[in-house]
């Protein structure tokens, strides 16, 4: 989703306003994904693109 790698993330999700999962299982987390979509907008800069969206 954000184009970085696992230990990125793992840093990302321990951030201070980062959403709270909304559960823990075995072996992963799980956060709600609309929750993080609104989280990335404020919080992150915008995803390059390499031009083949619009295709």
């Amino acid at each position: 989703m954000f184009g970085v790698s696992r230990q990125r993330v793992l840093q990302i999700t321990r951030r201070p306003g980062f959403p709270e999962p909304v559960a823990r299982l075995i072996g992963m987390t799980v956060w709600d994904a609309d929750e993080v979509d609104e989280w990335a907008r404020h919080n992150r800069p915008p995803r390059p693109t390499d031009g083949t969206e619009d295709r």
